[in-house]
């Protein structure tokens, strides 16, 4: 992503950190960033389209921090459980992945508009944002589909539909994990109980 068009979201994002979308102003991100306001329009078109691609970026970001998790060492229970880690650290921590990835969109944050309801972008660099990001659900199938590909690469898969439902059973848990903390004193990111879960349905399937 260009260096301008970067600092612009990263700009966009901490005003959205000090005060709700609706308040935040186009000549404030411009400012921050160190740019005109008519570069911030050539870049995103509108406020709307910087709305659109900063939830994108969120989206983004959350996949490739998956991808660095499946990619870690150790067998299936230990890439599910790093997954599971991230998705907890990622969800608590932003809250446009937040959104991304359980469709809880508060007021304060900017919300995606189908790409339906919208006519396509003028403005070349917008354009991939302006496709648009998953649901929820879509997110989660992506999330499992990569994690199945990921641990089966490179090696025979006995029951592949077993596969993809024990990855989406980790991340679901993750979710959870993400959304309703434990009690003070228990396992925070649900890494444990992912692992059990993994452990117990590789016996299962013995």
């Amino acid at each position: 992503m260009p260096a301008t068009r970067e600092a612009l979201l990263d700009a966009a994002h901490a005003a959205l950190t000090a005060r709700p979308w609706p308040a935040v102003r186009m000549v404030d991100v411009a400012a921050a960033a160190g740019v005109s306001r008519q570069t911030l329009y050539n870049e995103f078109g509108s406020k709307d389209g910087l709305a659109r691609a900063l939830v994108g970026r969120a989206a983004d970001s959350y996949l490739a921090g998956v991808e660095r998790a499946l990619g870690s060492a150790g067998g299936t229970g230990d890439r599910l459980a790093a997954t599971a880690a991230w998705t907890v650290r990622a969800v608590r921590a932003n809250a446009l992945v937040r959104g991304v990835v359980t469709g809880c969109w508060s007021e304060w944050l900017p919300h995606p508009v189908a790409a339906a309801r919208r006519p396509a972008s003028t403005v070349p660099a917008q354009r991939g944002a302006d496709a648009g990001v998953p649901t929820p659900a879509e997110l989660l199938g992506q999330v499992r589909d990569r994690a199945v590909a990921a641990l089966g690469e490179g090696r025979p898969v006995r029951d592949p539909a077993a596969l993809a439902t024990t990855c989406e059973l980790a991340l679901r848990l993750a979710l959870s994990y993400a959304l309703v903390p434990p009690p003070p004193g228990a396992a925070g990111d649900g890494v444990p109980l992912v692992r059990d879960v993994v452990d117990r349905m590789r016996d299962a399937a013995a």
